[in-house]
């Protein structure tokens, strides 16, 4: 069977009852028929096997049907089922050629596939030519009666039917008038509608629910074939606009539309093959709902490769977008219409329902997009909070003022962006983010607070810390009995002066009254835990201090000079009075006294360790277990143990430790004292300088009587003094006789060769040079043993000079004084 280009005459069912997919498929879209909508026809031609059937389609819709050539006798042409597109006719209509009836080629199966061609026929055909013999019509046994019951059998399984056009074409008309035959062929078609059981639904339904019955009679083709074409182009002006009102099939009901019927067609040929009552609403949501899914997921396929809809995603990715919510409108808004306008002939609840599920599953799969811009506009608002704050603090704004206007202006962008965002086509609540946001804000701003409280805290204290800290180190170093009156009177005024400043800075904060209170509370803790962390570092150093008070009072007088040992002086009293200060200053920093609670630490202590003994208990005491010692305890009575620094125990041992360690300054007094006592007395007694005169008056007067002698002990005289002075013999004495004798041995050939040098550059007029004369006894004076002797055994007594100089406390300067004036006075000799 042959095939022409423009109507695309494909086999639809072929002989074995099965469907050609594949066939329908590119017949479709050779066709464009899934592009009509509604505006299609389907018209379907039965009747007796070689009637003609195909040579009227083809004549009457210019198909190319196989026609059944006359000279080779009658036999079956059409096979199964084809179709083809009736060229020229509008709408887009598609003719069927059906396998003829009564066929002998089949022979018993012959009734199951006609049965099962004409319930497809009617299932799928808008309009049923049905082809029979014009001397048919009035005979009982006329071979179109078979073919009306085997239409009206397969209606009733068509549970709701179609209603469809029967066109009943008369084939050979005879003269007979069309007028008389009608009737006729009614009243048969009547009486086989009356005779065909019908479900109890049907029962009494006329025919004229079902069909639309039209009659037309045709020449013969073989014996006037012009006047049956002229016939056939006047019943083919009945086929334009067949689907309108007034056509053939203008009444028309369930259509399926144009996109469906390939599935359509497929789906119902498989229910009569499977020999099931075929319910045409029901396939007909079976179609609308196959069809509308597969249209929404091709408009899903086609929205997540979008050039718009890919270019905005990717500028999601990188900030904020302007008019998103518009542009994403207009993208989802293109696809939604594409698909109502391509499902808008199936059933309209399928097609609502995958309408909705279309716009669910488009918006599940941008909402990321969408997601993704409420992150950046929430990131943005709390960026923008955070900058803001910042501001305004920086400007002096109170905290809480700044932090509502802050965040009143964030949420009012942040609001204003959602609604740019907003996407028309859902129903999305941007509230969670608000409320994520909502508390960022909150947190960054608790945040924000604390740090700033901090801040102001840490300043509050830095400040207190600095006028404490070396105030109350001063008073410590002073010591006395107004040492912590002075202390809490300077912590009451500095704290009172911080948390004045502080309620101040604190204000613009909102806080409540408990939270202030307990900020205050802290800031006052801290400024007595600060006085008693420099009395604890205070207390470590007791040794040291007490050590210096001691030195200052007894190496000083009232008036603060340096105290000279003359030998006058009282060392027992001053030593008392030196103890009594260092013990003042170790009853100070035994314990913390912030509190102005009396105590009896002063005169424990004193009445103790003061009155020239430590208690330590009798044998009797020890016998009976028992001790009188009030030290012997670990803590003061009245004194709370947090603010203990020093217990007894300790301050015993202290004072123990102390007193071992200043008894060398009290014997180097004492020592310099008596060698003070030595210096000055170092003539003969009185008794010894009388005796001296009596026993030598008469040398004395021999001396008077002879110049010479007079003048002899002149000269040794001068010679012993120059000798005196030159080798510092009292200095040299004062460490003892031994090292006294060495030293002057050592130092005597050497000094006397450079008296004598010295005498007789002078008697012939020379310039001396003193300077190195000086440095080789110098050298002549370290390089001998005494040095030696004289570093290690070397004490804090000073020597004895030409003016009888006192003896002071810093010896070694007085020395060192006394030695440059002797050898000053060698020189000018």
């Amino acid at each position: 069977m042959g095939q022409s280009e423009d109507c695309c005459s494909t086999q639809l069912i072929n002989g074995d009852g099965e469907f050609n997919v594949e066939g329908l498929e590119n017949f479709v879209k050779k066709t464009k028929l899934s592009n009509c909508g509604l505006s299609y026809a389907v018209v379907a031609i039965m009747g007796p096997q070689s009637s003609g059937k195909s040579t009227l389609l083809n004549h009457l819709f210019n198909t190319s049907f196989r026609e059944m050539d006359a000279f080779a006798g009658r036999s079956q042409t059409t096979k199964g089922i084809w179709m083809a597109r009736c060229v020229g006719i509008e709408p887009f209509t598609l003719a069927m050629d059906l396998e003829g009836t009564d066929g002998r080629e089949r022979g018993e199966d012959d009734t199951t596939f006609e049965k099962q061609s004409a319930l497809f026929a009617l299932a799928v055909a808008d309009i049923v030519l049905i082809n029979m013999w014009c001397h048919d019509i009035g005979r009982e046994q006329a071979a179109n009666k078979p073919l009306l019951k085997t239409v009206f059998q397969v209606m009733m399984r068509l549970f709701s039917p179609r209603k469809t056009t029967l066109l009943f074409v008369i084939r050979d008309k005879t003269k007979t008038p069309i007028e008389l035959l009608e009737p006729v062929l009614r009243e048969d078609i009547q009486k086989i509608w009356d005779l065909v059981r019908k479900p109890e639904a049907h029962k009494n339904t006329p025919l004229s629910e079902f069909f639309n019955v039209e009659v037309v009679a045709l020449s013969s083709y073989e014996e006037k074939e012009e006047v049956f074409k002229k016939e056939v182009a006047a019943l083919r002006q009945r086929f334009f606009h067949s689907i309108s009102p007034g056509g053939l099939a203008g009444d028309r009901r369930g259509v399926v539309p144009a996109s469906g019927f390939s599935f359509s067609s497929q789906e119902i040929w498989k229910v009569i093959k499977e020999n099931r009552d075929l319910d045409l609403p029901a396939h007909k949501v079976m179609v609308a709902t196959v069809r509308c899914e597969e249209i929404a997921d091709e408009k899903l396929q086609h929205l997540a490769t979008d050039e718009s809809w890919l270019e905005l995603q990717k500028a999601v990715e990188g900030g904020l977008v302007p008019s998103f919510g518009r542009k994403l409108s207009s993208i989802l808004e293109k696809y939604f219409s594409e698909y109502d306008a391509e499902v808008i002939y199936f059933d309209e609840g399928v097609r609502k329902e995958k309408r909705l599920q279309l716009k669910s599953k488009a918006l599940d799969f941008v909402h990321s997009a969408y997601a993704s811009m409420l992150g950046h506009l929430r990131s943005n608002a709390l960026e923008s909070f955070k900058i803001r704050l910042e501001q305004s603090l920086n400007q002096g704004e109170g905290f809480a003022n700044a932090v509502r206007d802050s965040r009143q202006s964030c949420l009012l962008v942040f609001d204003k962006g959602c609604k740019d965002v907003a996407v028309k086509q859902a129903t999305w609540d941007a509230s969670k983010i608000r409320e994520k946001l909502c508390r960022d804000i909150d947190s960054h701003a608790s945040s924000a607070q604390t740090a700033k409280l901090s801040e102001l805290t840490a300043n509050c204290e830095k400040r207190l810390s600095k006028a404490l800290s070396e105030p109350v180190e001063s008073l410590f170093e002073a010591g006395g009995k107004e040492t912590w009156p002075s202390i809490r009177t300077l912590l009451k005024r500095e704290t009172e002066t911080a948390v004045t400043n502080f309620l101040d800075d604190v204000t613009g904060f909102e806080l409540d009254h408990t939270t202030i209170d307990a900020m205050v509370q802290n800031l006052k803790d801290y400024s007595q835990s600060l006085v008693e962390k420099k009395a604890r570092e205070e207390a470590a150093k007791i040794l040291i201090r007490m050590k210096d008070r001691f030195s200052t009072v007894f190496s000083h007088d009232k008036d603060s000079m340096p105290r000279v040992w003359t030998g006058k002086e009282d060392i027992t009293a001053v030593t008392k009075d030196a103890r009594s200060e260092a013990l003042s200053l170790l009853s100070v920093m035994a314990a913390i006294r912030l509190d102005e609670r009396p105590d009896k630490i002063e005169s424990t202590l004193f009445s103790t360790l003061m009155g020239g003994t430590v208690s330590v208990a009798s044998s009797r005491n020890r016998s009976l277990g028992t001790s009188t010692d009030p030290l012997a305890s670990s803590s003061w009575e009245e004194v709370p143990p947090k603010d203990v620094l020093l217990t007894p125990v300790q301050c015993k041992s202290l004072w123990r430790q102390f007193k071992s360690e200043t008894e060398y300054t009290v014997t180097q007094a004492i020592s310099a004292q008596e060698a003070h006592k030595r210096n000055n007395n170092w003539l003969p007694p009185a008794w010894a300088i009388v005796l001296m005169i009596v026993l030598g008056f008469n040398e004395f007067m021999l001396l008077l009587k002879n110049p010479l002698y007079l003048l002899g002990f002149f000269v040794a005289f001068l010679l012993s003094k120059a000798l005196w002075v030159q080798l510092d013999v009292p200095r040299e004495f004062q460490h003892g006789a031994l090292a006294g004798v060495l030293s002057i041995t050592s130092k005597f050939l050497p000094t006397v060769m450079n008296l004598l040098r010295k005498l007789a550059e002078e008697a012939q007029g020379k310039t001396t040079q003193e300077a190195p004369e000086y440095s080789t006894s110098q050298i002549y004076r370290h390089q001998s043993p005494s040095n030696t002797i004289t570093e290690s055994v070397s004490s804090s007594i000073s020597s004895l000079g030409d003016d009888d100089a006192e003896y002071s406390s810093p010896a070694p300067v007085q020395r060192r004084n006394t030695q440059n004036v002797q050898e000053t006075e060698i020189s000018e000799m």
